[in-house]
């Protein structure tokens, strides 16, 4: 994030806490994370009907997840 959006994260320690302590092992969830993580730095809302699900990889690149269509369907409600 640093590099691909010029965030300077180098200097700040980063925490996730995920509600109620659940072990988090779906990969869909790093699209949302680095979202959360870029909106709090720059103070920021996420606007309230916004939703993303992506792989994020070393690089900075998105990645396809399984069951896109599904889960923009459960999104929309």
């Amino acid at each position: 994030m640093s590099k691909r959006l010029k965030l300077p994260l180098g200097t700040y320690d980063v925490y996730v806490n995920v509600a109620g302590g659940l072990n988090l092992k779906e990969p869909a969830a790093d699209l949302a994370v680095c979202l959360a993580i870029a909106s709090s730095f720059r103070n920021k809302a996420v606007g309230p009907k916004t939703a993303v699900f992506g792989e994020v990889g070393l690089l900075g690149e998105v990645r396809k997840v399984s069951f896109g269509a599904k889960r923009v369907q459960e999104a929309r409600g």
